[in-house]
């Protein structure tokens, strides 16, 4: 019901975090629990367990759930929808389980700018947010990244998704510093857009756009061995090249007819700042937003708008 306490939450491929929310869509609790990759065949049992503590008498309290949990990995395949998609499609296309009580969120697909098959699990939701939080954004043609293990790029046209582009940014740079001689450095610290090495990055790249990333990564290794940077430096410059590679790339692609002045974030603190300092070196605006604000408010919207459908219906 549109006045009972209700729960959203966002189940990747790693991590469940679950919200408790009051009528009125206020927090009032939150838990963590294990992704949808690690309990296979047992994502109902783990749910009904993480939301026992919250239960009104006995009652299962609405649940809205999205990310990798709809997937071929999770409790059950929700299905993509087709873009263009206006921001009420992606309600109506929720997929039920337990009576109807569990909302699953459908993900999105396209056909990108390069004539390629592209899908998102989990990031609709956090656009559906931003739209929320940031109206100005349901107006005209407007540019988000929603950076992560696989970066997003989106357009929206007047509020609709009309297209998107993928990037597997976070995860070429995750194999390449533990996995690979051009960096090792397994056990570094986190990077931050500030650091001098991250900045070397990025402008060597922005240098020669025309070259190749290919043709620029071996440079982590040759300054390293050269004595120009240790380890995590040598990560930093990495992190720099692959950003900056991504940011050009995606603005060539999805840019149309002039470079944007404001590219809107959606994303974790840790990665705001080094694509902030990215599209700064392009004199390009950045408008933040958190993503997991971005993502709780998507699912309380989500929640509402199946509310009012039911209260119609039983009206």
């Amino acid at each position: 019901m549109a006045d009972s306490p209700f729960v959203v939450g966002d189940w990747g491929t790693s991590h469940l975090r679950l919200f408790l929310c009051a009528a009125d869509s206020t927090v009032l609790q939150r838990v963590q629990g294990p992704g949808a990759a690690q309990v296979p065949g047992a994502h109902a049992a783990t749910l009904a367990s993480l939301l026992a503590p919250w239960q009104n008498n006995g009652a299962l309290l609405p649940v809205v759930l999205c990310g990798m949990v709809g997937s071929s990995l999770g409790w059950v395949q929700a299905p993509y929808l087709p873009c263009p998609v206006r921001p009420e499609q992606i309600a109506a296309g929720c997929l039920s389980q337990w009576d109807d009580r569990v909302q699953i969120v459908p993900g999105l697909s396209c056909l990108n700018c390069f004539a390629a098959p592209d899908l998102m699990r989990g990031e609709e939701t956090q656009i559906l947010g931003a739209l929320h939080l940031e109206p100005r954004l349901q107006h005209g043609r407007q540019l988000l990244c929603l950076p992560g293990t696989h970066t997003k790029w989106v357009v929206l046209n007047d509020g609709a998704v009309q297209e998107f582009l993928t990037a597997p940014a976070g995860e070429l740079f995750a194999l390449l510093r533990e996995h690979s001689v051009l960096v090792d450095d397994r056990n570094g610290k986190d990077l931050c857009g500030s650091e001098p090495a991250f900045a070397e990055g990025v402008q060597s790249f922005n240098r020669y756009p025309q070259a190749q990333l290919l043709h620029r990564l071996f440079e982590c290794r040759s300054r390293r061995l050269g004595g120009e940077f240790d380890a995590h430096m040598s990560a930093a410059f990495l992190s720099g090249l692959l950003i900056a590679s991504d940011v050009t790339g995606a603005l060539a692609a999805l840019g149309a007819s002039a470079t944007p002045s404001q590219v809107t974030l959606i994303g974790a603190p840790g990665l705001i700042p080094l694509y902030t300092a990215a599209l700064e070196q392009r004199r390009i605006r950045a408008a933040p937003i958190d993503g997991e604000t971005a993502s709780c408010a998507g699912l309380v919207n989500v929640h509402r708008q199946l509310s009012t459908v039911n209260l119609t219906h039983a009206h």
